[in-house]
């Protein structure tokens, strides 16, 4: 293997970062860097840790947790940009190497995790924690240090730690193959049209979009995708019913088709290794393992939860069914509501209602005004402000890199804007960070933090305009941003979102609360066209709309939470039928009909690939928390500089430092309600 001091001519990762702010040299990375910086990091980060073990001093706070914190910066950096990017511009030959670094980056951590000289000298720290004097966010770093060599199986016996390695690097092969496989199914799909008749329903810039992707795959007419951008709309106005089951079909069943890309087995494998693993560690079950570091404690607290919302908001879904129901029959529909079905009467339902619809809206809600008040609104509450930086390297054309200060004009972050859908990126949209946010002898490096969307790319000179969902998705995900760019902690581990999962959602889905504020969409809702201020009928319209079908959407969101709480509750390993598992686990959610061979479990990317195991119920977790702290902002006055500093102070700065129902009290005065949010969904009066 290269040398560091050989290789650094050749290979970015390897030579000081010269450009602003330290930021990743994405104009220099190409594929062929990434192996070579997977070995040398390691590499680095073996050596660090050997130089805490070999340390003749005493084990104290400094020179082992603190040294550790420190340990594996070239080895963080190269993670975060090629797993970002994997998600973000993906090629087959970054898939590739991803199946081939990481077994041994999963090898490489329980190396760390399991090195009994290392785990001696920390729990050495840690039994002395009370006589060391260290403040709440040392006591937090060492507590957190601790429990994740524990949590990790540094208690094992020699032979269960064998054992506990094996598991570990064949969970991250399933996991990684499990979420790739759906990026290749997804992108795989395409519904070609061209019998123009069968576009009836469809507005005109969906079917412009399409023709233009028809272009780009080099084939006739029309072309429709399973990327949200396309499939959302599709679902929605378009009137060949035929069509629309087909894409949803497409759509549902996903990783089920009996080849390289099908995803059952791999739900059953990744469930039974995270099983063994809770039980090896002295769990029941992986549910009890994950959620004794989350804010809900234990699956009955969870469960308490989800069953409350059901109970809840049950009575009211069944009614929105029936009533989207009776419209469709009154509207020539002698079916009964597939899920095909439901977006497209439920769509027309509403503009009936409430004569509003995203064709209305979308003429407001243009992509460069929408940017302007959501770092606007950032402004208003925080004082910060955002200045394109064309300076610094971006990894892809799409991307803008922004400048940002806080009220005093000292540089805070760095921030990436990446908004458009394609097929090197997986769907969803999503936050994340180049580099955190971190303390070391006086210097504050201050984060690079990325938002990723999949909003509809433009056509031409036309500008891009968004529904009112991709505004409130827009919010939804800086709020994560800001969450991370307002940090101001020592160490990096516990910075900006690096708190508990149920806990984490709190800062992105309180900024949704705004999208429906006159006050908000006041200052920016222009047509594109006309310059027309969005009317206020349309600004009361949307705000009567916010709770249209809300049960239903609450109910699909629960079935979710049940789904992920039922795979992650087993005692004993499941090797019978995914399909059937799926349907009993959440048959209680379940307003419409559910379809022979449709399979959420295998695309199932939160649980079953990403970070959410045991964790889903998070989003509904939170959401009580939002709804009841946006109701301090809402009694202030929705702009409110001082809620707004008291938030700022108490929640976003702390990132993970202190326990996040201890932070959530100091904001709020007071434990949360869940009545804040059956108040805001009209559930109770």
């Amino acid at each position: 293997m290269a040398t560091a001091v050989a290789a650094s001519a050749a290979n970015p990762f390897f030579e000081a970062y010269r450009t602003p702010h330290g930021t990743m040299p994405f104009d220099k990375i190409k594929n062929k860097h990434y192996k070579e910086a997977f070995l040398e990091g390691m590499k680095r980060q073996k050596a660090e840790i050997q130089k805490i073990v070999d340390c003749k001093e005493e084990p104290n706070f400094e020179n082992t947790i603190v040294a550790l914190e420190h340990s594996g910066r070239l080895l963080c950096d190269v993670e975060s940009v090629f797993f970002n990017l994997e998600s973000a511009d993906s090629d087959d030959e970054m898939q590739n190497i991803s199946l081939e670094v990481s077994p041994l980056l999963s090898e490489h951590s329980n190396d760390i995790s399991l090195n009994e000289e290392l785990f001696a000298r920390v729990k050495t720290v840690y039994d002395n924690r009370n006589e060391l004097g260290l403040n709440t966010e040392q006591m937090m770093l060492l507590q957190k240090t601790y429990d994740g060599f524990v949590r990790s199986g540094a208690s094992l016996s020699d032979a269960d730690k064998v054992i506990f390695r094996e598991i570990s690097k064949e969970l991250s092969e399933l996991t990684l193959r499990f979420g790739q496989n759906v990026l290749k199914e997804t992108a795989a799909f395409r519904l070609n049209i061209t019998d123009r008749s069968q576009l009836a329903g469809l507005p005109e810039d969906v079917i412009a979009s399409a023709e233009q992707t028809a272009k780009e795959k080099g084939e006739e007419g029309w072309t429709f995708t399973l990327y949200a951008p396309s499939y959302v709309p599709f679902m929605k106005y378009a009137d060949n019913r035929e069509l629309r089951r087909q894409l949803y079909m497409a759509y549902n069943t996903k990783c089920t088709h009996a080849d390289e890309l099908d995803n059952l087995n791999n739900v059953k494998r990744i469930s039974e290794l995270r099983l063994k693993v809770a039980k090896l560690l002295g769990y029941r079950n992986y549910a009890e393992y994950v959620l004794k570091k989350r804010m809900a404690e234990n699956e009955q607290n969870v469960y308490k939860l989800l069953n409350q919302l059901l109970d809840a908001y049950k009575p009211t879904a069944l009614n929105e069914y029936a009533e989207v129901q009776s419209y469709a029959k009154s509207h020539g529909a002698d079916f009964e509501i597939m899920p095909w079905d439901w977006s497209y009467y439920s769509e027309k339902l509403k503009h009936e209602k409430y004569n509003i619809s995203d064709e209305v809206l979308k003429p407001y809600f243009e992509l460069n005004k929408v940017k302007g008040a959501v770092f606007g609104l950032a402004q208003k509450l925080y004082g910060m402000t955002f200045v394109p930086n064309k300076k610094i390297p971006v990894y892809h054309n799409d991307v803008e890199a922004f400048d940002v200060f806080d009220s005093k004009g000292g540089f805070l972050a760095v921030l990436y804007v990446d908004f458009y859908a394609r097929e090197s990126k997986r769907g969803g949209a999503w936050m994340t960070e180049f580099k955190g946010q971190w303390k070391d002898g006086g210097e504050d490096s201050r984060p690079h933090i990325s938002l990723v969307m999949n909003f509809t790319p433009p056509r031409g000179n036309e500008p891009v305009l968004l529904t009112f969902d991709e505004l409130t998705t827009f919010l939804h995900e800086f709020g994560h941003a800001i969450h991370g760019m307002l940090s101001d902690v020592t160490y990096e581990s516990l910075s900006g979102t690096n708190v508990y999962r149920d806990f984490v959602e709190l800062p992105s889905q309180i900024m949704e609360n705004w999208a429906s504020e006159k006050e908000f969409l006041d200052g920016f809702a222009v047509h594109y066209k006309t310059g027309e201020k969005l009317p206020m009928e349309y600004v009361d319209k949307i705000k009567a709309a916010e709770n249209f079908n809300v049960a239903y959407a609450c109910l699909r969101q629960l079935s979710f939470g049940f789904l992920d709480m039922a795979w992650h509750t087993l005692t004993t390993p499941y090797s019978g039928d995914v399909m059937l598992f799926e349907r009993e686990a959440w048959k209680q959610t379940q307003i419409l009909p559910q379809v022979e061979g449709t399979c959420m479990s295998v695309n199932f990317n939160h649980i079953f690939s990403g970070g959410y195991a045991a964790g889903y119920y998070g989003y509904k977790w939170a959401e009580v928390l939002d709804a009841d702290a946006f109701s301090v902002f809402k009694a202030n006055g929705i702009f409110d500089r001082k809620t707004a500093d008291s938030f700022r102070i108490n929640i976003l700065q702390r990132g993970g430092t202190e326990h996040p129902m201890i932070l959530y009290k100091r904001f709020r005065g007071q434990d949360p309600s869940i009545e804040g949010l059956l108040r805001r969904n009209g559930i109770i009066k």
